[in-house]
């Protein structure tokens, strides 16, 4: 049996490919801990999972800042977020590494106190890249942005002690030399000039289904009886971390539903409760059952953000994306490459043209067919069975594993 050490920040998309991974290595007979905030962890990873906190103290939420754009919002993550996270926590990482003897660190690609307690102690690390917006060099083509970065990333590397048992560099830090685990596939992320070691593409690790994180008000059960078969369904999320800034971006899509009439039936999530008028064919729901939902489902409209998107993929559905801010674009934009979907301006989307993405992704079958295509190269890869099977192989051979 071996030990391994899961590192997260306490965001959703980034816990939940790591949910169905651990669960696949405790079926093989070996152990998981999870090292972040514990509340977000169990949420997802239910309330059995083994957790030792490593808590930001004062570092800010991620959404605050929400409202930016551009590089100004990668600016604000980076600085006022993710460099600050790894700071105040990889002494804690460190501590779970040593208390519970781990064989292999398995850090989400925005939890970087990961490789730093990794490369402290002489352990292995493996990197969760939960989207696949970074897999590439984002900043290839702005070597001022590339610099500051690497900047950024030498600064936390010197809170090393002299006595480190590996040495880091920027390039390390970011991606592990040993195994990079890419919940996509290339039929998604396209021909994308990879940055350092090439990916284990094994396509998407969905969450299980059911509670908590399907309806965490079981008193409320979604009203699945208002749902009519003989309709397409259409479903509407903008992820969890997003909501703040995504109230007019949802009044618009719950008016294009409303235009559409009778020839759809939408489900739009809306946990702010931001949409006040809501057409007789739409269904407003605080957290939707999005697994569940989906095989019921004809399209999604979405921000783009990885988790959803692959969810989508995953069971063949085209999509209309309109990103927001951080890796959404990258993603985006490889849906529309890919032939998946159609590209909207978030902040520009009117329910027009929301409407007009809408039907456009319903009756051209190309959407449905690249849909479809991704779909199946998703099933091939493996997921989480595919994950599990490759930490332990690095694990075993202790090289790295291509």
């Amino acid at each position: 049996m071996s030990t391994f050490l899961l590192v997260v920040p306490p965001l959703t998309g980034h816990i939940t490919p790591l949910v169905a991974v651990a669960e696949q290595l405790g079926l093989l007979g070996h152990r998981v801990v999870w090292s972040g905030d514990p509340a977000p962890i169990r949420e997802l990873a239910g309330p059995a999972a083994v957790v030792h906190p490593a808590l930001a103290g004062n570092v800010g939420a991620v959404s605050r800042g929400a409202d930016l754009r551009g590089y100004a919002a990668v600016q604000a993550l980076w600085e006022d977020y993710l460099i600050p996270l790894a700071a105040a926590t990889h002494e804690s990482v460190a501590e779970a590494a040593k208390r519970f003897d781990a064989d292999l660190v398995v850090a989400d690609m925005q939890a970087l106190a990961g490789p730093l307690a990794a490369a402290r102690l002489g352990i292995p690390w493996a990197t969760s890249a939960s989207t696949s917006g970074s897999l590439g060099d984002m900043f290839a083509a702005t070597p001022r942005i590339r610099q500051w970065l690497d900047g950024l990333f030498t600064d936390l590397i010197a809170r090393l002690p002299e006595d480190a048992a590996t040495t880091l560099t920027p390039a390390t830090l970011e991606r592990s030399p040993h195994l990079v685990l890419a919940f996509t596939t290339a039929a998604l992320a396209g021909t994308v000039q990879i940055a350092g070691p090439p990916p284990a593409w094994i396509g998407p690790a969905l969450r299980r289904q059911g509670p908590p994180q399907d309806d965490p008000k079981p008193a409320s059960p979604f009203p699945w009886a208002r749902l009519d078969a003989r309709r397409p369904l259409i479903i509407v999320s903008l992820g969890t971390v997003n909501n703040s800034v995504g109230g007019p971006f949802l009044r618009a899509c719950a008016q294009a539903l409303g235009q559409l009439g009778d020839r759809v039936q939408g489900v739009l999530a809306d946990p702010l409760g931001a949409v006040d008028a809501v057409p007789d064919n739409v269904l407003t729901w605080g957290h939707i059952p999005m697994l569940a939902l989906l095989p019921r489902a004809a399209a999604v409209v979405c921000h783009a953000g990885h988790n959803t998107v692959c969810e989508a993929l995953t069971h063949d559905l085209p999509l209309v994306v309109a990103p927001i801010r951080d890796d959404q674009p990258v993603v985006a934009q490889q849906v529309v490459d890919a032939g998946a979907g159609i590209r909207l301006r978030f902040a520009r989307a009117t329910p027009g043209l929301i409407a007009d993405a809408i039907v456009a992704v319903l009756r051209e079958p190309g959407y449905g067919l690249a849909a479809r295509r991704i779909g199946a190269s998703f099933r091939r890869a493996g997921g989480a069975v595919a994950a599990a099977n490759l930490l332990v192989r690095l694990v075993d051979a202790g090289t790295p594993v291509r």
